[in-house]
């Protein structure tokens, strides 16, 4: 079969069935026990606490692609990846300190509804629709086909065959649980993805000679977080531009993300959660970067890079442990394709069905609903996961970032202006969530099906890095909106927020603050060799 699944052992197996077991248990303790009491298929009866949040986020954010992406780019690049969690701090901030305050004193559940509060109901339907269309791709399909890799890796079987395995176990867990059991099974299996990942980190680095041996055997650029401008993977500039738009749509706007937030027990548990989601950032380097740094060193002839991480697996653990890594993809996975299921039958219930079918819905016929859409769900990312398998001369990384950037514009203009710049209009808001989406989409699916670059034979060159042409869109789209704002003659405002915004403790600053000045030191250290 191939080397992993050849080392399996009976304790292995014994292993995986136990934590399967557990994951249900714990799913159904979590959601069925207050049943009477609360709804929490969506919300999670706003009870969430700062760690539930904090690691839920965390475990939506960090799906199976950081284990075979990150390990991946540090095999062929070093610690550029910790960019992609390090600068995040500021849009994690951003959330924080604007836009959570909002949503919460807004008493919504979805990020459609929020827009439909402020700009009406025209406004709430065509966000809603594009953040189905956004859940399916950057979420679902994106989680499913990475975790497919991996299992296909392990297993040796097909896509179709390993995308319909994940997204079966992971459909039946969110639909018997909802947000609830994905927010408490997330603090478990976030635990144990941190035990394992160190684990691996410790084994390789004692093979290696510790870190000055490490150090000693690798290229100094590795070790820099900047790259030139000239750089084809990762230039300074692209990042430093492009990055932003992506972030401002995936932390600030995006449903799966900010939903945890929307679940809080107050604004402070909230922001601590976010907080919270930062410091748990600031191990990507140890746990997910490191061992393909490491990997380098001990396995320079890999051929494929996406092989690093179980590479390292395959040959570091010992016996009888390559089923607790089983155990971390599954839980991965789980968080991941959970919360985007979660995600996509809460935005159809609450601002599809509830706002345009059944306006008297009871929750039983909501939870039934959403029910139905989580199962749908699974259809459909598995039949997309397949698709973009197909796509050619692109690292699974890439795949993923570059997706996300053409998604992102729209959102990220339409949020950004409606906050902080109150003469944005409705009529605005409505053609830039509407046709600038259309563009955007088309744009990506030139990169991606249509014309895509061929890194082998350079046809097709002239497309800019994904970052710059999400920075571009950004940018086109933006301008767009002011211009549109000034000439609608049928000026059409947000109506500003009902309830006054509550206030940030001084608690929650501090930390900010701390969290800030450990990634400033990151940048200085990691910059320079």
């Amino acid at each position: 079969m191939n080397k992993i699944y050849d080392k399996l052992t009976t304790l292995d197996f014994a292993i995986i069935a136990i934590y399967l077991m557990a994951l249900l248990v714990i799913g159904y303790i979590a959601s069925f026990r207050n049943k009477n009491k609360d709804e929490t298929l969506f919300m999670a009866g706003n009870s969430l606490n700062w760690y539930n949040i904090g690691f839920n986020m965390w475990g939506t954010n960090v799906g199976p692609s950081s284990l075979l992406a990150f390990a991946s780019i540090g095999y062929t690049a070093g610690i550029v990846g910790g960019n992609f969690e390090w600068y995040a701090f500021i849009f994690l901030l951003l959330l924080a300190m604007v836009f959570a305050p909002r949503y919460i004193a807004s008493k919504v559940s979805t990020m459609p509804e929020y827009m439909g509060k402020r700009y009406g109901k025209s406004t709430q339907d065509i966000l809603a629709g594009y953040a189905l269309i956004k859940i399916l791709i950057s979420w679902l399909s994106l989680g499913l086909f990475s975790g497919g890799i991996l299992v296909r890796q392990i297993l040796g079987i097909p896509m179709w065959q390993s995308t319909i395995v994940l997204v079966a176990f992971s459909g039946l867990f969110t639909f018997m649980g909802g947000l609830k059991a994905i927010a408490k099974v997330n603090v478990f299996q976030m635990i144990l993805l941190i035990v394992v990942s160190l684990t691996l980190t410790f084994l390789g680095l004692r093979e290696i000679g510790g870190v000055a041996g490490l150090a000693a055997k690798t290229p100094a650029h590795f070790w820099n977080l900047t790259r030139p401008a000239s750089d084809a993977g990762y230039p300074w500039h692209a990042i430093l531009l492009g990055y932003p738009v992506s972030a401002v749509a995936f932390f600030c706007t995006d449903q799966s993300m900010v939903q945890s937030v929307l679940g809080a027990k107050n604004l402070k548990q909230g922001q601590l959660g976010i907080n919270f989601i930062g410091w748990l950032k600031v191990l990507a380097l140890p746990m997910f970067i490191l061992p393909g740094i490491i990997c380098y060193v001990l396995y320079p002839n890999l051929g494929d890079d996406k092989l690093a991480y179980m590479t390292m697996v395959t040959n570091l653990f010992p016996a009888g442990l390559n089923g607790l890594v089983i155990c971390v993809l599954i839980a991965v996975l789980v968080a991941t394709i959970g919360s985007s299921l979660n995600a996509l039958s809460t935005v159809f219930t609450k601002d599809i069905y509830v706002n345009n079918i059944n306006k008297n819905a009871s929750v039983k016929q909501q939870i039934n609903v959403g029910r139905m859409v989580v199962l749908a769900g699974c259809v459909l990312a598995v039949l997309m996961a397949i698709a973009l398998d197909n796509i050619q001369g692109k690292t699974l990384f890439d795949i993923f970032q570059s997706i996300l950037g053409y998604l992102a514009p729209p959102l990220a203009v339409t949020f950004l202006l409606s906050v902080f710049w109150k003469r944005t209009t409705k009529l605005a808001v409505n053609v830039i969530l509407s046709a600038g989406s259309a563009i955007s989409l088309f744009v990506g699916m030139l990169n991606l099906w249509i014309l895509p670059p061929n890194t082998k034979t350079g046809d097709n060159t002239w497309w800019p890095h994904y970052f710059l042409v999400s920075f571009y869109l950004f940018v086109l789209l933006f301008v767009s909106a002011i211009i549109i704002s000034l000439v609608d003659k049928n000026k059409v405002k947000a109506s500003i927020e009902e309830n006054e915004l509550p206030k940030t403790s001084r608690q929650v600053k501090i930390l900010f603050a701390l969290l800030g000045l450990v990634i400033l030191t990151l940048y200085i250290i990691f910059n320079g060799h």
